[in-house]
C-alpha cells in the first residue's frame, strides 16, 4: 500500500488579495472618497474578500503547518467577520450601542498585531512592513472610535496596506510560477539558526 501526499499549493497570495481589497475598500470610506465608512456596499468586499479569502488562506496554512500565516490569516478573518457583522448592525438594525466597543476590539486586535508584527521579523521584509502599516491604522483608528479624532490618517495607512499587500501577491504568484526571484520580498529581518 502505497501512502498518498498531498500537496497543498501556497494560500498566501490568496489571503494577501483579501487583506488588499478589504483594505482599499475600508480605507477609500476612512478617506472620504467613498459614500462613507457606514454604507452597506461595502460589507460584501469585506465579508468575501477580507473575511473569506483570508479564512480560506489560514486554514489551508494549518494544513501546511505555517503557524505565522494561519494565525495571522484566521486572525484577520475574525476581525473582518466582526467588522461586516458590526456594519450590519449598524446600518440595519434600531439597536442601540455603543461605538467604543468597537474600539476596544480594536485594541485588542492591535495588541495581537504588534505580537505579528515582533514574528514578522522571521518572515520577510514585506510582511512586515504590511504589518507595520496595519498597526499605524490601528493605532489611528482607536482614537477616532474612543475621541471622535479624524479617520483620515488610518485611511491612508490602511490604503498602504492594500499597495503592499497587492505588491506581496504579485510577487508570490510571479516567483512561485517562475520558481525565481522577479519581485524580491526581502530577507528576514532576524535570522534563526534552525537545529
Amino acid at each position: 500500500m502505497t501512502k498518498e501526499t498531498n500537496t497543498l499549493a501556497e494560500p498566501s497570495a490568496l489571503g494577501l488579495t483579501g487583506l488588499a481589497v478589504a483594505a482599499l475598500v475600508i480605507g477609500s470610506g476612512y478617506l472620504g472618497l467613498t459614500s462613507g465608512i457606514e454604507k452597506s456596499l461595502m460589507m460584501p468586499w469585506v465579508l468575501f474578500f477580507g473575511a473569506t479569502a483570508q479564512l480560506i488562506a489560514g486554514t489551508t496554512d494549518f494544513k501546511k503547518n505555517n503557524i505565522f500565516g494561519a494565525t495571522v490569516f484566521t486572525t484577520y478573518s475574525m476581525t473582518m467577520y466582526a467588522i461586516s457583522l458590526t456594519l450590519f448592525i449598524t446600518i440595519f438594525t434600531d439597536v442601540s450601542f455603543d461605538i467604543t466597543h468597537y474600539a476596544y476590539g480594536l485594541i485588542g486586535i492591535l495588541v495581537f498585531t504588534l505580537i505579528a508584527t515582533v514574528a514578522s521579523f522571521l518572515t520577510n521584509k514585506v510582511l512586515y512592513t504590511i504589518l507595520i502599516a496595519v498597526d499605524l491604522a490601528l493605532i489611528c483608528l482607536i482614537p477616532h472610535y474612543l475621541n471622535g479624532f479624524t479617520s483620515q490618517p488610518a485611511g491612508l495607512f490602511l490604503v498602504l496596506t492594500s499597495i503592499l499587500s497587492f505588491y506581496a501577491v504579485a510577487a508570490i504568484l510571479i516567483n512561485t510560477m517562475t520558481g525565481k526571484t522577479i519581485l524580491p520580498m526581502g530577507s528576514p529581518i532576524i535570522k534563526t539558526l534552525k537545529k
